[in-house]
């Protein structure tokens, strides 16, 4: 029976003459109960009508038994894995081996009711390591709703957020004890000359050049704090970001980075650390390539980071000068082009990027984009970058057409997870690895 319908018939029901004050006290409190009892379920009703979510029901029954990662982890495809997961099966296996393994399983996952060294229960979780490193890697590669990661792993929700921050921390330890994803400034003299020996084979009068560097912009959510909100908004673009400046060597490895910054600082003010590097460890007559727009710094570096002429900049009078200079801004100009291809690479590969950040949580988006620009270094290195462009770049182009690309900086949220790669990698999966 409704408690609206019950109360009115314990008032119809009562004595009239009844005047009892303990009776009437028992009514107003039976009143009270039934009334915050039929609110909170009316609440409930409206709420689960508007939360869309999966359970247990919906999902495959086992996570370790025939799900579409299963059937993928199974095929040991390079190509598969490099679609979804930005990486090949052996670099897969190395991730592993170099300690995500043995972190995995002897690390207990944080929550408020497990204490720090208890012993993990492995066997009671829904994912073994390798299926926890492919869950974070189909996250940090593609754009995906964690409702695709529920149907791809077969796993709750709660399950799908509580391992994704426990599987990142291990990645990013990893990862910093792995060679291959380390960010490394040239050392020496030689090191210099062999990286602007690689620039001057394609442009001879670039001599000394030996990487290049811009600025990127990433989204982020906006922020109900005025003080947060105002350091994120980028008036340039109107909107709210989070900058980083980035440093290419000609072999495609990123040499440096400031990671983080509030969308609203300059780039001179976020690479100070850079220029800091240009001033004190590069020797003289070796430089940066950089955008027009982009800062050369103080007088102290004066000449190690070269751009292109603005429109409208003074030529030399001599008609021999002239061409001598504009000579080498057309080669200058075709050698910044390598920045560009570099940020295009960090977003393309991971599709993560391209969505907004969280606003609230600054050590969980330092965490998330250090993971990206290592995990960039080990792809350069282990997968290779030249392979990954010329024989995978086709796939990612069959799967996200090239007019996404050209105007992706103005579609919604919605559009660009329709677009993404690796969910419709899986759309089609009928028992086998759709490709």
């Amino acid at each position: 029976m409704d408690p609206l319908d019950l109360c009115k018939a314990f008032f119809d029901t009562a004595d009239d003459d009844n005047d009892d004050e303990d009776e009437d006290a028992l009514a107003i409190a039976t009143i009270f109960a039934l009334g915050l009892e039929h609110g909170k379920q009316r609440r409930i009703n409206r709420r689960n009508t508007h939360r869309l979510y999966l359970t247990r029901p919906q999902l495959m029954k086992n996570p370790r038994l025939g799900t579409p990662w299963q059937v993928l982890f199974e095929s040991r495809s390079d190509r598969a894995f490099i679609t979804t997961m930005g990486v090949d099966c052996d670099t897969f296996f190395k991730i592993l081996e170099d300690g995500f393994s043995r972190s995995w399983n002897t690390t207990p996952i944080p929550r408020y009711d497990v204490e720090k060294v208890a012993v993990p229960r492995i066997h009671r979780r829904s994912l073994d390591a390798a299926g926890a490193l492919g869950l974070v890697l189909h996250y940090l590669n593609s754009t995906m709703r964690e409702t695709s990661l529920q149907q791809i792993f077969a796993i709750i929700p709660t399950t799908v957020s509580r391992y994704l921050r426990f599987a990142l921390d291990i990645l990013l330890d990893v990862l910093r004890r792995t060679h291959a994803a380390r960010v490394a400034w040239p050392q020496s003299h030689d090191e210099f000359t062999e990286l602007s020996d690689l620039i001057v084979a394609r442009h001879s009068l670039l001599e000394g050049a030996f990487g290049f560097i811009d600025g990127l912009n990433l989204p982020v959510h906006t922020s109900s704090d005025p003080a947060i909100e105002n350091a994120t908004y980028n008036g340039w673009l109107h909107a709210h970001f989070v900058s980083s400046v980035l440093t290419f060597s000609p072999k495609g490895l990123i040499i440096a980075c400031r990671l983080n910054a509030p969308g609203s600082w300059h780039d001179a003010k976020v690479a100070q650390g850079i220029f800091d590097k240009l001033r004190k460890d590069t020797p003289d007559g070796f430089f940066l390539v950089a955008d027009t727009a982009f800062p050369r710094g103080a007088r102290t570096i004066e000449g190690k980071i070269r751009a292109p002429l603005k429109q409208g900049q003074r030529l030399p009078s001599d008609p021999v000068k002239r061409a001598e200079v504009e000579r080498f801004n057309r080669q200058l100009l075709s050698c910044r082009q390598a920045a560009e291809w570099g940020m295009r690479t960090l977003q393309g590969s991971f599709g993560r990027l391209r969505l907004p950040l969280d606003i609230g949580d600054d050590k969980a988006r330092a965490r998330l984009l250090e993971i990206c620009v290592r995990l960039h270094n080990v792809r350069t290195t282990l997968v290779g970058i030249n392979q990954i462009r010329n024989t995978y770049e086709p796939i990612w182009k069959d799967a996200e057409d090239d007019n996404m690309w050209d105007h992706f900086g103005d579609m919604l949220v919605t559009e660009i997870h329709a677009h993404d790669r690796v969910s419709r990698f899986h759309s089609d999966y009928s028992g086998e690895v759709v490709a």
